[in-house]
């Protein structure tokens, strides 16, 4: 297995939009036509990226472009469904399931129906476009991880050039498939906001939450340089300067995600320096354990604190959005309405700031691919 470049695409929902604009850049200033990241991985919204870019692996310009159009005329209704009766009944399925303990009442799978991003993903993404790319050899595997409600494990579908059997590890498993919109939405389908999807046997939701290591499959596949895009800034939030008020279940939804998306990628970026701080170590002549390399990496994240703009954007979510989510303490903070604010506007201003990003960064990525 060759030792190649990796692309690295974690969540963020609507967030998601961040990484196009680094996308746009780097497709801008690298040398083409193809994309030189052959493995490309990615999780929730960053797996939607990740699937349109590798269906376009032989062109990153016409897939970052792609991308660029579609996030950047995007509506909340090609998400979720966002009429009045829509989100009424769905209210008052809730509150008769909590008040009522599901007595006559059958138990709701999500707050949101996200059957428009269905129809939406099945007509952008090229499954046609992934396997050319695959066998060109411009692509050398795509992956999209969820999390299996049935046996809590994250599960990597991957398509690769090659006939990999997979990998299985503690919670961990990877499955080779013909990745498909399905896949996508598993992936995309944010706890208690979308609906679980089911692929064979198992409901799948959100990959990020089960996948602790998110960095891990495409080291599988032989990955020694890694870019990541992220979706949060690592400012230091202030220390208050007066008591808080209690925190709304936005508040602490709003945290639950940023965990879910942010911190593990933290944390395996901590262990993946360790091991690279020990090998550095070694002794002249002492080898390494088998399969133990060092790995050079790249994290590219906003300059800008993302929940500031959410919050300018917060009043295009759909009255109805914003109605159902106050009336059951969910809205409030910006961390959250960045997670459903799927609005041109708001996704448009993204764009920006990771096209910006991006091309500031573009001679550390430059300097990561000639390692």
């Amino acid at each position: 297995m060759n030792h190649q470049a990796a692309l690295v695409l974690p969540g963020g929902g609507a967030r998601g939009a961040y990484q196009v604009g680094v996308l746009k850049a780097l497709a801008e200033v690298l040398p083409g036509p193809a994309i030189p990241f052959p493995i490309v991985s990615g999780i929730s919204a960053g797996a939607i990226n990740a699937g349109v870019i590798a269906s376009h692996a032989e062109d990153f310009s016409r897939g970052a472009a792609q991308l660029d159009h579609f996030w950047g005329n995007l509506r909340c209704e090609q998400v979720y469904r966002t009429g009045w009766l829509h989100n009424l009944k769905s209210g008052l399925h809730w509150l008769s399931a909590m008040t009522l303990g599901g007595l006559g009442v059958a138990n709701p799978r999500s707050l949101f129906n996200n059957d428009p991003l269905a129809r939406l993903l099945a007509s952008q993404l090229d499954t046609d476009g992934i396997a050319r790319s695959l066998a060109c050899g411009a692509l050398d595997s795509l992956m999209v991880t969820a999390s299996g409600y049935a046996t809590n494990r994250a599960v990597t579908f991957f398509q690769a050039a090659d006939e990999d059997a997979g990998w299985q590890s503690l919670r961990r498993l990877g499955r080779p498939c013909a990745i498909d919109h399905r896949h996508l939405l598993a992936s995309t389908a944010l706890p208690l906001l979308f609906p679980a999807q089911r692929i064979g046997h198992e409901y799948y939701g959100d990959g990020g939450m089960r996948q602790t290591a998110p960095l891990k499959p495409a080291l599988h596949r032989g990955a020694d340089r890694l870019l990541i895009i992220g979706t949060r800034d690592e400012l230091p939030d202030p220390e208050p300067d007066a008591p808080m008020g209690y925190p709304s279940l936005g508040d602490i939804g709003g945290h639950l995600l940023d965990v879910i998306f942010m911190d593990h990628i933290t944390s395996d970026l901590d262990r993946l320096e360790r091991i690279n701080s020990l090998l550095a170590s070694l002794p002249t002549g002492c080898e390494p354990p088998p399969d133990v390399r060092p790995i050079k990496h790249l994290l590219i994240r906003p300059s800008s604190d993302l929940r500031e703009i959410a919050a300018r954007h917060a009043h295009r979510v759909p009255a109805s959005v914003r109605t159902l989510l106050k009336g059951m303490g969910a809205w409030g903070s910006g961390r959250m309405a960045g997670f459903v604010l799927f609005e041109a506007e708001f996704c448009r201003e993204l764009i920006d700031l990771g096209y910006r990003d991006g091309l500031a960064a573009a001679d550390q990525v430059s300097a990561l691919l000639d390692a």
